[in-house]
């Protein structure tokens, strides 16, 4: 069997220690999750957890099961790439000199990210965009010099007009 990656969206109630349990049963199956985002919905009294891993088919048949099982679980999906939108977000700093700021600013349009913060000797700069989008951007931007990254991991919806909790 080959490995893949895959995207699960958990709908949890929003209770304490809901997201302790769903990274529990991670753990104690010996899963490692690549990434892991948490927000609050369209309604305030539930979560979704978004979880990108990579394992066989049968892991992800085993996890979308036993997270179900789960108390405070609602709803569990996994998010195909034909059937769903993903994106992440990543702030990133980059030395600058006079020398390379015109450069870093091109680089920054042509993958349409935005500068949120310019000093003398850095910029902040704030893209959205699929895995494979920021990775690019950081490969492009590396030789300058990166002084600080933060990447939030992957958000992802479903296509289609009902929500997660319709279907």
């Amino acid at each position: 069997m080959s490995r893949s990656n895959f995207v699960i969206a958990v709908y949890v109630e929003n209770k304490y220690g809901v997201l302790t349990r769903v990274t529990s049963m991670f753990t104690r199956r010996g899963f490692n999750i690549d990434s892991l985002t948490v927000g609050e919905t369209e309604d305030p009294d539930y979560s979704r957890i978004t979880i990108s891993l990579s394992g066989e088919k049968s892991d992800r048949i085993q996890l979308v099961s036993q997270l179900k099982k789960l108390y405070n679980v609602r709803k569990v999906v996994e998010i195909t790439p034909d059937a769903g939108i993903k994106r992440e977000l990543l702030l990133i700093k980059i030395k600058t000199v006079p020398e390379t700021r015109s450069e870093i600013r091109d680089i920054t349009e042509v993958f349409k990210a935005k500068i949120i913060d310019y000093s003398a000797g850095a910029m902040c700069i704030e893209i959205t965009g699929d895995s494979n989008k920021i990775d690019a951007f950081i490969d492009n931007v590396k030789p300058f010099g990166i002084i600080e990254m933060c990447r939030t991991g992957i958000v992802a919806l479903e296509r289609g007009p009902e929500s997660m909790l319709e279907k």
